[in-house]
């Protein structure tokens, strides 16, 4: 069958690649630590005691009025003065560091499933052999080594640990794979607004990535970050998405069971951590700084999609050129089209306009 004749399958999903766990949030006190990994004669559950899971709790609070009001009202003294008077009172969830404690600790897993290009689910065997032909041709000629390496960087710079990650005055992280371990001191020293660096631990860390997407070995990474944020201070975990509008409680935080099966622990949820972690198109037009991959370049935080399809630079438009036409793109933009086949989705084309 021809190029000019091969139609997208109506029915197409890729699974993800990278497959994040959920996030767990513990606690410590940073002095504790050091002196624990000075102290031959601790044991490991000496030093696991040391932390304890950071908890989520409720609070009743009494806000002020601070919303936009009508002019009639803001013009009006004396409603105004009305207005404010009545009491916003709320119930909100909070996560905190105990007094005693100054270290967040977050812990999750990362596992690397094989990148061949052949879809979960296809209705249509010819174009998913023009499909595998494209992603085996992309890495025999271009390799997976630049997105292994942007995920990489992304892991050690702990964009993952978002507002946790503002404000702390050191962040150590750790990755663990198999028997090795990669650790960096301080994750400030790899910037967040490009992907310059390229050092050891990010050439260890990009080697584990690639091996897993390329399917030459079964990789699973352990990442473990230290970020001393201080004593008694305010965690962020994940937001839970709240549809009922019936609920007494104006924000709701994740909460995840421990070992002991308590309820109120504090996690991040897998998609905020992976969000993160693919944060690396720096290709979009006039980019300024990464975003996310996504098939438009979407970052709802902004209410703006980066890649329009007017200027045909989203995903679809990209992907269909490449499998259907055989226009290949830019480098660049292949790196950014196979990031969101890693992405996993639906991309099937259903025939209705």
């Amino acid at each position: 069958m021809s190029k000019t004749t091969l139609k997208t399958a109506s029915v197409l999903a890729f699974e993800r690649n990278l497959d994040v766990s959920d996030a767990y949030l513990w606690q410590t006190n940073s002095k504790t630590q050091a002196n624990s990994k000075t102290n031959d004669t601790d044991s490991a559950d000496n030093k696991a005691s040391a932390r304890s899971p950071v908890t989520i709790k409720e609070k009743s609070v009494r806000g002020t009025i601070s919303n936009r009001l009508k002019n009639a009202i803001t013009n009006d003294p004396a409603k105004l003065d009305a207005e404010t008077e009545k009491a916003n009172l709320q119930k909100v969830d909070s996560a905190s560091l105990d007094e005693q404690n100054d270290t967040l600790i977050t812990r999750f897993s990362i596992k690397v499933l094989p990148f061949t290009g052949k879809p979960n689910v296809c209705n249509d065997q010819d174009y998913q052999q023009a499909l595998e032909k494209v992603v085996a041709d992309y890495i025999q000629s271009q390799g997976l080594n630049e997105l292994a390496r942007r995920y990489a960087i992304n892991i050690l710079n702990a964009r993952w640990l978002w507002r946790n990650r503002v404000g702390a005055e050191k962040i150590s992280v750790s990755v663990k794979c198999n028997d090795q371990t990669v650790s960096i001191e301080d994750a400030h020293v790899y910037s967040l607004k490009n992907f310059d660096a390229d050092d050891a631990q990010i050439k260890q860390v990009a080697n584990w990535i690639k091996s897993g997407l390329s399917g030459e070995e079964f990789i699973i990474l352990y990442i473990e970050a230290h970020a001393i944020i201080g004593y008694g201070q305010e965690v962020y975990p994940s937001q839970e998405l709240i549809l009922d509008t019936g609920s007494k409680k104006s924000k709701v935080l994740y909460r995840v069971n421990d070992r002991q099966g308590c309820e109120d622990n504090a996690g991040m949820h897998s998609q905020k951590i992976s969000n993160a972690i693919r944060t690396i198109d720096t290709w979009y037009p006039n980019a300024e700084f990464p975003i996310a991959i996504e098939p438009y370049g979407a970052v709802t935080t902004m209410g703006t999609a980066f890649r329009q399809p007017k200027a045909k630079m989203d995903f679809y438009s990209l992907f269909d050129n490449w499998v259907l036409k055989g226009e290949v793109p830019e480098v660049e933009q292949q790196h950014y089209v196979m990031g969101v086949l890693i992405r996993g989705g639906v991309f099937g084309a259903s025939g209705k306009e």
